[in-house]
């Protein structure tokens, strides 16, 4: 096995996908209910199976992630022999949560704010152990996947 087995959460989530899967693998539905019931080994090869081949094809398609803390943001952008990390870190006598919330206008009110300091900071690197290997450790340390990349582009536009 590639990454780790889907949660039974997430397997249910992904029903039909599973479903198309089983199909692909020439296991229709009665099938699979037998060998739910007698081939253990079986149902969990296909469970890794599958597992490895949702977090293949979403580790290959993805471009933003995001992490964040009550006062620090890291935005990366994973592209394909780097990934460029923008960051912002805020100090100073300030309540600032970024974990519930983050929006431009908050960001303009903590600029104003005298008793904040924004800090905004950027890294680039290699992946040293592959690309998908490298952002499955990050999703599984805790990383979001961010769709369009909306914070990346925010900060980097603070950048200037």
């Amino acid at each position: 096995m590639k990454y780790r087995r889907l949660t039974t959460q997430e397997l249910q989530e992904l029903e039909t996908e599973f479903i198309r899967f089983l199909a692909v693998q020439s296991v229709p539905a009665d099938d699979w209910e037998k060998i739910k019931v007698t081939d253990q080994n079986r149902v969990e090869a296909l469970l890794e199976n599958f597992s490895d081949v949702v977090f293949e094809k979403t580790l290959k398609n993805l471009e933003y992630l995001e992490f964040k803390t009550t006062n620090d943001i890291k935005t990366f952008h994973c592209q394909a022999d780097k990934i460029v990390m923008m960051g912002l870190f805020v100090e100073g006598e300030v309540q600032v949560d970024f974990k519930n919330e983050f929006s431009k206008e908050m960001l303009l009110e903590l600029g104003r704010n005298a008793n904040a300091e924004l800090k905004l900071y950027t890294a680039e690197k290699g992946y040293k152990d592959g690309r998908e290997k490298e952002l499955f450790k990050m999703l599984e340390s805790g990383c979001l996947i961010s769709k369009e990349g909306e914070l990346f582009k925010t900060l980097e536009g603070l950048k200037g």
